[in-house]
């Protein structure tokens, strides 16, 4: 098989991929986004006869873009320009698990400093402020007081892009000192690994600390339900631990079903172009390995559609 490779720069997880590919003895072409020309209908790019292509660019307009063009010459793509636009801004991301009725923490949208302060009263605080587009855990911000709360909305209303006038409110989760990252294929868990911290972000990329962890089978109804919701792809689904799961009748220590709202999870994202270095690391599983298998997988669907087109 032949497999196309967007970047724009080679990662651990890049290389992680590219070795699992080549031992296969598939062909990989890496196109460096940054160096392509895309037109309305044909781009330099050297993806004609690609079985598959696999976005891993870093920028996420470049990941939006590509893909997006792509799609529109017929050439297949993971994760779909469709996940991706999902995935990518916040809004869209906690509205398609709302409508799926995945658990994720309440949030609202307002478009000014004076209607974004009456969500952060009526929210108390703590509560959390994010940017609608945005990754490892950079420009989000745990209001303690009214005091930093219009601090750090007068400093996003000066910021000059669009996006930072639409202010994006969530409530605060009290976890217990870690989150929980689970990478899924199509929303089949591969692996999991809790981040834990100190500071309330637990992003590995904030220096959070790893180790596995087994998913129950809440949490993996969670993640293929959360993975339908954003068009399904390889994908990192993170959840926060919440406590006891609920009856309907309020009694704690039951299990439920995790779209009756009472769930001992709340998901709060879920990430296309995912990492997976860390996970690699902490689990026991070799995640590339298991990628390339769903990569080779996905070829030959994409093949065989193609043949009977």
């Amino acid at each position: 098989m032949k497999f196309g490779l967007l970047y724009s720069r080679i990662r651990k997880d890049e290389k992680l991929l590219l070795s699992e590919l080549r031992e296969r003895g598939h062909e990989v072409v890496k196109i460096d986004v940054r160096k392509q020309r895309f037109g309305l209908d044909a781009t330099d790019a050297d993806v004609t006869d690609c079985d598959l292509v696999i976005d891993r660019c870093l920028a996420t307009s470049r990941s939006l873009y590509a893909t997006r063009f792509l799609s529109a010459y017929g050439v297949p793509v993971v994760n779909s320009p469709e996940t991706a636009a999902v995935c990518a801004d916040k809004v869209k991301n906690s509205l398609a698990l709302e409508a799926a009725g995945v658990p994720t923490p309440a949030t609202e949208v307002t478009f000014t400093k004076e209607a974004a302060m009456q969500s952060i009263e009526e929210f108390g605080y703590p509560c959390v402020i994010k940017p609608v587009v945005g990754s490892w855990g950079r420009l989000m911000a745990k209001l303690d007081s009214e005091t930093a709360a219009e601090a750090i909305l007068e400093h996003k209303a000066t910021l000059g892009h669009y996006e930072h006038k639409v202010f994006y409110v969530q409530e605060y989760v009290e976890k217990p000192g870690r989150d929980i990252r689970v990478l899924a294929c199509d929303g089949e868990p591969v692996a999991a690994m809790t981040r834990s911290s100190e500071h309330w972000l637990t992003n590995a990329a904030k220096g959070g600390e790893t180790a596995t962890f087994d998913l129950d089978d809440e949490a993996e109804e969670l993640v293929r339900t959360a993975s339908d919701a954003v068009g399904g792809g390889l994908l990192g689904v993170d959840l926060m631990e919440t406590g006891e799961a609920r009856s309907a009748s309020g009694s704690s220590g039951e299990r439920s079903d995790p779209r009756d709202g009472e769930s001992r999870y709340t998901v709060h994202e879920v990430n296309h172009t995912v990492e997976f270095k860390a996970l690699n690391e902490a689990s026991d599983v070799d995640v590339p390995a298991a990628v390339v298998d769903w990569l080779e997988l996905k070829a030959e669907t994409a093949s065989e559609a193609v043949m009977t087109a």
